[in-house]
């Protein structure tokens, strides 16, 4: 801990605990109605990208990203001031939904593209390659082989040809509504901003409880992040690129500052 709880740092965790506390105790889908959407689906809007750096997926997400907000950034906020901190501080978490948003439209529209392609012309070998390039642990794999090799015997069926035209139509869905949540493109923000400003400063690790430059620690969660996005396991739902993002947004503008001599680094 560095020094008083500022009065930015300290509404931005009320915000964001109680949102999540409200969230809680009304069983409100906040995460389906403010998480931020690939562009094309049909529930995205335009607030998603101010709106999901608000609600976190459960308590230990809400934990993990308001436990660095109350750390590093008290500090931040002394040296930027209230209103210039408050801005840094939504500049990254909206620019990091915005760029994770750019990158993951490039991604999701192979799979639309695909999608619209196969509901224009259902048949085997079209569905054979849809399902292998866009399976998931998430789907019925065994039942998605059966209705293939089902498919390739009755090519003509009507009930095989609407079968896998709804199995298409649910993988879409269900790859393309998978809401982004969490203000972790702000707290990496702040860590980047942390390390920028001040690289020297010796912090503690809890686990294992080890002192630390600041630089070298932002250079490892940035490296961790970097390695998982490049080499993403089956089941990893968690938007490093966003991470990455944020760190990007903040880096730009530190140095802008930095160079117009608004602030200088200790």
């Amino acid at each position: 801990m560095f020094g008083r709880l500022t009065p930015t740092v300290k509404y931005i965790l009320i915000a964001n605990v109680g949102i999540f506390v409200l969230q809680s105790l009304l069983n409100l889908p906040l995460s389906s109605w403010l998480g931020l959407r690939v562009v094309f689906s049909d529930q995205f809007a335009l607030h998603q990208f101010i709106t999901y750096m608000w609600i976190h997926a459960n308590f230990s997400h809400l934990l993990g990203n308001m436990f660095a907000v109350f750390v590093f950034g008290p500090l931040l906020e002394q040296t930027f001031g209230e209103k210039k901190f408050l801005i840094f501080y939504l500049a990254c978490g909206i620019g990091a939904g915005l760029l994770f948003g750019c990158a993951n439209f490039i991604e999701q529209y192979q799979l639309k593209a695909d999608t619209e392609t196969y509901l224009d012309n259902p048949n085997p070998d079209d569905f054979s390659l849809f399902i292998s390039e866009h399976k998931s642990r998430r789907f019925n794999l065994q039942g998605l082989a059966e209705l293939s090799d089902g498919f390739y015997d009755n090519p003509q069926d009507p009930d095989y040809i609407k079968q896998t035209m709804s199995a298409v139509s649910q993988i879409f869905d269900l790859k393309t509504n998978i809401p982004m949540v969490g203000a972790s493109g702000a707290v990496y923000g702040i860590l980047m901003a942390f390390a920028m400003l001040f690289p020297n400063l010796q912090l503690m690790l809890l686990f294992p409880p080890i002192p630390i430059r600041a630089k070298y620690l932002v250079f490892i969660y940035g490296a961790i992040e970097l390695y998982s996005e490049l080499n993403r396991s089956e089941g990893d739902n968690v938007a490093h690129l966003a991470h990455l993002s944020g760190m990007l947004i903040a880096f730009i503008l530190i140095r802008i500052w930095i160079n117009n001599k608004t602030i200088k680094p200790y």
